[in-house]
């Protein structure tokens, strides 16, 4: 199997005929990706590279057997197009806007506890299942399949990360954005949990920032459940306490939000942690050599 999506997931594109969707959509459909069709209100029945665009989700998921959805609305709009979807019964939900009221993605997140569908992001750059399927705005040609998963929130990271692995040669089997919002739908530990069941991942990147708790949280669930081992990298170690950086939810708001106070709990619980993003790679081919020196001493 591989996490999330693959070559059988059917993409419908929320803002399909906007400068952004269309932009992205086309990259995803070179890719190899299946976009069936996309949605913008007042445009149903015309034809947009090619797919058809519909009124609403619900017509496209009827229409076209769609089982995920992209993003690219405004976000004024975004929380509205992700509880549509959803109540379209769409099992995966990826948002790329940037920008949405916290108190918009408060109302989501309670909606979506109610349903069986998987939000991924918002303001994240999407997942990407290497030479299957690219439902996002990553640069595809960096992502070289293999057996590495990474979860990261921060679009740029994931980015190196894949490159860093590929270059230590090894390959990525999925790389999920999860965003970098105060709140968003899948958490870090959530994406490392899926990674762990995931029988095509070997090993696991896992990429957080300053600011709350996602990322402790993460390893105490490795330091207590992990099977696969883990390298962890913490972005904005030089980071002033009280200053957002980058990310809406980057900010340190106490002594354990701390790229320092992090880098700290990864390694107490036994995550191997790289001290900058260009030793991602390496740190990874080392750790997967101890593993299989491990292996082959038990045999």
């Amino acid at each position: 199997m591989s996490v999330l999506v693959n070559k059988q997931s059917k993409i419908i594109v929320q803002g399909f005929t906007g400068t952004e969707g269309t932009f992205h959509a086309t990259q995803m459909i070179e890719y190899g990706t299946s976009v069936v069709g996309g949605v913008t209100p007042g445009k149903g029945g015309q034809q947009h590279l090619d797919r058809p665009v519909f009124n609403t989700v619900a017509d496209a998921v009827k229409q076209t057997g769609a089982n995920v959805s992209i993003i690219f609305v405004p976000p004024a709009f975004a929380s509205d197009a992700i509880i549509e979807a959803a109540e379209s019964g769409l099992g995966l939900i990826i948002c790329i806007t940037e920008g949405i009221p916290v108190q918009d993605m408060i109302k989501v997140r309670h909606y979506l506890s109610g349903t069986s569908s998987r939000l991924i992001g918002p303001n994240c750059p999407g997942v990407i299942t290497a030479d299957e399927c690219k439902v996002g705005i990553m640069p595809g040609f960096i992502f070289k399949k293999g057996r590495i998963g990474i979860v990261s929130k921060s679009g740029t990271l994931t980015y190196e990360a894949a490159d860093q692995v590929a270059k230590a040669g090894l390959g990525i089997s999925t790389a999920i954005g999860i965003g970098g919002d105060p709140i968003i739908g899948t958490t870090t530990k959530e994406a490392v949990e899926l990674f762990m069941n995931d029988d095509e991942t070997d090993a696991i990147v896992m990429i957080g920032e300053i600011g709350g708790s996602m990322e402790a949280d993460a390893a105490r669930w490795v330091k207590e459940n992990g099977t696969k081992p883990v390298v962890g990298f913490i972005a904005g170690q030089t980071a002033p306490p009280g200053r957002r950086m980058g990310h809406a939810g980057a900010i340190v708001g106490g002594a354990d939000d701390t790229a320092a106070a992090k880098m700290k709990i990864l390694r107490e619980c036994g995550i191997s942690v790289a001290d900058s993003p260009a030793d991602i790679g390496k740190t990874m081919a080392e750790v997967i050599a101890m593993k299989a020196a491990k292996k082959t001493a038990k045999i």
